[in-house]
């Protein structure tokens, strides 16, 4: 059973996720250009590719394995932010707006996994 991944919401969270995430780092020092900030960015463009590669799956088992590597692409996301924080590469605000989105995101795949019998 296929899904079309432009439909699924969790899909267009994650491209929104991506689009901030390059947004963000561009203002990181340069020295972290290939260091944290592609290695956030990676993992950034990894959860929304997980899951459209996952949606031409046959079955839901095995588009749930992608949907568990997208899951996992967003937890070490949030590591990374937390780095970036740490190192006071962004601000309060801006981090607990991204960690919310980031721990929302993570649950609404987590559902959708679930709701495939995962």
């Amino acid at each position: 059973m296929t899904h079309n991944f432009r439909k699924l919401k969790i899909w267009s969270e994650g491209i929104s996720l991506v689009r901030d995430s390059y947004k963000m780092t561009r203002t990181f020092p340069e020295y972290e250009k290939y260091g944290l900030a592609n290695q956030m960015n990676r993992c950034a463009v990894s959860i929304p590719s997980n899951i459209a590669e996952g949606s031409s799956k046959g079955t839901d088992r095995h588009f749930g394995k992608f949907l568990e590597t997208s899951l996992g692409s967003a937890f070490e996301w949030e590591t990374q932010l937390v780095v970036a924080f740490n190192e006071g590469y962004i601000k309060e605000e801006k981090f607990k707006n991204l960690k919310d989105r980031i721990q929302q995101l993570q649950k609404m795949i987590s559902r959708f996994r679930g709701g495939l019998g995962h």
